[in-house]
């Protein structure tokens, strides 16, 4: 787990690359958007390249590919954006139901519905992937800002 001192860095450099964002886009784009965005990109490649090798490495059937790449990837996503990202300390129980819950609907919408799908129809399996994966991850970071990692509301 990243320390107190990393999270507070990575929040910075967030912060400083959306401030510096040409067209006005700083006032649009949020940090925990940016910090989301460099977070899952790189679980994103984890994820391909555990795909890459269960699948056209082990010639394991698709669909076990992607599940168990699917779930190593979003446990790390899970750990860096909760620790780094929206450097949350409520507990973590409670957000990791939720988070299991979005990543459910997540699997069965675009993994399994989108991904697998345009597989099935003759999509080269890694471009089905980059496509479930680029709706994907609109889905999971409203659902981890809004839900997941949410404040809760004072009153």
């Amino acid at each position: 787990m990243p320390d107190l001192r990393s999270a507070d860095r990575f929040a910075g450099y967030c912060v400083a690359v959306v401030g510096i964002l040409p067209f006005g886009l700083s006032r649009i784009v949020a940090p925990s958007f940016l910090g989301f965005a460099v977070i899952n990109g790189c679980t994103f490649g984890v994820d391909l390249l555990l795909l890459t090798l269960f699948h056209g490495g082990l010639g394991w059937p698709l669909w076990l590919a992607i599940s168990l790449s699917y779930v190593l990837a979003f446990g790390l996503s899970f750990v860096l954006n909760r620790a780094l990202n929206f450097r949350s300390h409520a507990p973590v129980g409670r957000q990791a139901v939720r988070y299991g819950v979005a990543i459910g609907i997540n699997y069965a919408a675009f993994l399994l519905g989108l991904g697998a799908g345009l597989s099935a129809l003759g999509v080269e399996y890694h471009l089905s992937r980059l496509i479930a994966g680029a709706c994907e991850g609109v889905f999971m970071y409203a659902v981890m800002r809004w839900v997941v990692f949410a404040e809760p509301v004072s009153g």
